[in-house]
């Protein structure tokens, strides 16, 4: 049953192969046998590159099937369309262009498998590049928020100034009257005279404006730094939510790009391993020998051949011979005076009704 099933595989005519030697007959249920399990590691590899896409396993093992079939019908086609004809030349050049189909096969193949094997190195890069974006997400927002809370710290800073300079105007008035009282500075004579009140009423007046200032800087100040702290939330809040964009930062394109960061040499000695799994049916069919079968199936080739080419020659016989009797059947008719008479008549009676008939016409017209 396992027999029958990888001679199936490989393509070949069951009716031919079932009258050749056992070892004829192995030969194609290993062909055969290459290329079922070519289409099985197919499936295996779709359905986790599929995997990493949906995220889904019925859905990634669904898709994974039809693309192992795909790649059991493309391998079976392959090795059943090479013939054999004895000559190396021209079994290459017949099988190149298949060749070249099973390369492609191979890298789609290989790359989903590299990226299960190669699944921690990749995560570790994926890592990398996520601390990277949020790095790099982090500025690019920032830059959208910053300018506006630098003007807002410097119109704070501006309000601040204010009062430290009133305070300091009002601190050395203080100095002054009270220097005055204890007669340092200003009229040098010790207690309270007019200078000092003079002196004292700039104080208190520049205090007063210090009290006002202050109450309406404060006010100015706790709205300028309520609306940094809005600011700065809704910078957070950006943050946050473009965070999960970057977490998701995993798929199949993103593990792809990521493999390819790493040493090309591991990579590339898979690639040739499924490349060597994929031609091997191919490989195996150039490298063997004209066999039994190749020789039948070539027969019976040559059998149908023979025949369609006999039946176009008796086609085309039988059309010549029709051709040649018509013409001497239609060469002794156009003698008989009962045909030519038959036939005047009939003409004539044509050319009357024709004639009737463009006389009614016309004068209808009229």
């Amino acid at each position: 049953m396992l027999k029958q099933f990888f001679i199936i595989c490989s393509g070949s005519d069951t009716d031919i192969l079932e009258h050749c030697s056992k070892g004829e007959q192995n030969k194609y249920v290993g062909i055969g046998a290459t290329v079922f399990f070519t289409a099985l590691m197919a499936f295996i590899a779709a359905s986790y590159a599929l995997f990493t896409v949906f995220d889904n396993l019925f859905t990634a093992i669904f898709f994974g099937f039809i693309w192992g079939l795909l790649i059991f019908n493309l391998d079976r086609y392959i090795v059943s369309t090479i013939k054999k004809t004895g000559n190396v030349i021209d079994e290459l050049i017949q099988a190149s262009p298949r060749i070249m189909l099973a390369i492609i096969i191979a890298v789609v193949i290989s790359k989903p498998l590299e990226l299960k094997i190669f699944e921690k190195e990749i995560n570790q890069v994926l890592l990398e590049q996520k601390n990277e974006y949020t790095l790099n997400n982090k500025d690019q927002i920032a830059l959208q928020y910053n300018p506006k809370i630098e003007e807002l710290k410097t119109e704070i800073s501006t309000l601040q100034n204010q009062i430290d300079s009133k305070e300091t105007e009002v601190n050395n008035y203080y100095n002054t009257y009270i220097a005055e009282a204890e007669g340092r500075e200003g009229t040098m004579l010790l207690g309270k005279g007019p200078v000092y009140k003079e002196k004292r009423e700039k104080h208190d007046a520049a205090l007063s404006d210090l009290q006002t200032l202050k109450t309406e800087n404060k006010s100015k100040i706790e709205n300028l730094e309520n609306e940094i702290a809005s600011l700065n939330e809704a910078y957070k809040s950006q943050v946050v939510s473009s965070q999960p964009i970057i977490n998701n930062f995993d798929g199949l394109m993103a593990r792809v790009n990521a493999l390819g960061e790493l040493p090309w040499l591991p990579s590339f000695f898979i690639f040739l391993l499924f490349l060597a799994i994929e031609t091997s049916p191919i490989i195996a069919k150039l490298l063997s020998p004209k066999g039994e079968y190749d020789i039948k199936f070539s027969e019976n080739e040559a059998v149908v051949s023979a025949w369609a080419l006999q039946k176009e020659q008796q086609r085309k016989a039988v059309l010549n011979t029709d051709n040649l009797v018509n013409d001497r059947v239609y060469s002794d008719i156009s003698e008989e005076e009962e045909l030519y008479n038959y036939k005047k008549k009939i003409a004539r009676e044509l050319l009357m009704k024709q004639q009737d008939a463009f006389y009614k016409r016309q004068t209808k017209i009229l």
